[in-house]
C-alpha cells in the first residue's frame, strides 16, 4: 500500500508544473526517509527537512502549510515551545489529486487503485454466488474469523484481497472482538471506510453484541 500511495503522489507531481513537481519531490522524499506508517504520521524538525531538501527553513515552513492548506497533511500534533509536530498523510486526498494519473503508470497499477478507491465504494453490492472468488485463499485459522473473512471474500473480492485477507484474529471477548492489521494506517483507513462491513460480517457468522476493535500489528 505504502509503494502504491508514493507512487501516486510521485505520477501525480511529475504531471504537474515545475512548481508542483519539486513540491511533490520534497513530500515522497520526506515520507520515503521519515514517515512512520505503524503509527501513521511523521514527526520532523523543520531544521532536519530544510538539510534533507538542501533549502532554507523559511522554506520548510511554506512547503507545510501549503499541504496542510491542500489538506494533503493532517496535522495531528501542532509544534510549540520547542516541541516537533506531527503531520498524517491525508490518504482521501492523495487519491483525489493522483486519480487522473493512475492509467499512466499502467493498467494494473490503475485497477489495484481504483479496488481500494474509497470513492468508488457502494452501498450496493452485487454479489454472483455461483462464481467462485480466486483473488486470494480463504482464510483457515480455526477461528471465527474464517467465516467472517469468507463472508467478506464474497461480498467485496476486491476489497478482501487489499483490505480484509491480510487482517488477524486476536480475540472474541469481552463484547470486543478485536483484529489486528499491519499498520496504524490501515487501522485508521478500515475504521474510516469499513468498520460497519466489517462489524455486519461479524454480527451475521459470530452474533450479536460484539464491538469491532483494530488493532496495530507490533
Amino acid at each position: 500500500m505504502k509503494y502504491d500511495v508514493l507512487t501516486a503522489l510521485s505520477v501525480s507531481g511529475l504531471h504537474g508544473a515545475p512548481a508542483q513537481q519539486i513540491s511533490m519531490t520534497r513530500l515522497c522524499t520526506l515520507i520515503t526517509a521519515r514517515y512512520n506508517w505503524k503509527l501513521d504520521h511523521f514527526c520532523v524538525g523543520q531544521p532536519e527537512m530544510a538539510r534533507m531538501w538542501h533549502v532554507t527553513e523559511r522554506t520548510v515552513k511554506r512547503e507545510i502549510k501549503r499541504w496542510v492548506d491542500d489538506r494533503l497533511l493532517i496535522c495531528v500534533r501542532k509544534g510549540v515551545r520547542g516541541r516537533v509536530g506531527a503531520y498524517r498523510l491525508n490518504i482521501l486526498r492523495v487519491f483525489e489529486i493522483s486519480r487522473a494519473t493512475w492509467a499512466a503508470v499502467g493498467t494494473d497499477y490503475a485497477e489495484r487503485m481504483e479496488s481500494m478507491d474509497p470513492a468508488q465504494s457502494s452501498s450496493v453490492v452485487k454479489v454472483d454466488f455461483a462464481k467462485t472468488v480466486q483473488d486470494v485463499p480463504p482464510v483457515n485459522d480455526g477461528t471465527s474469523w474464517s467465516a467472517v473473512s469468507e463472508r467478506l471474500r464474497a461480498l467485496y473480492p476486491d476489497k478482501h484481497r487489499n483490505w480484509f485477507a491480510p487482517l488477524r484474529f486476536v480475540s472474541d471477548e469481552g463484547g470486543r472482538y478485536t483484529l489486528a492489521a499491519r499498520s496504524g494506517f490501515v487501522v485508521r483507513y478500515l475504521e474510516t471506510h469499513f468498520s460497519t462491513v466489517i462489524a455486519e460480517a461479524v454480527q451475521a457468522e459470530v452474533g450479536l453484541g460484539r464491538r469491532i476493535v483494530l488493532i496495530a500489528d507490533v
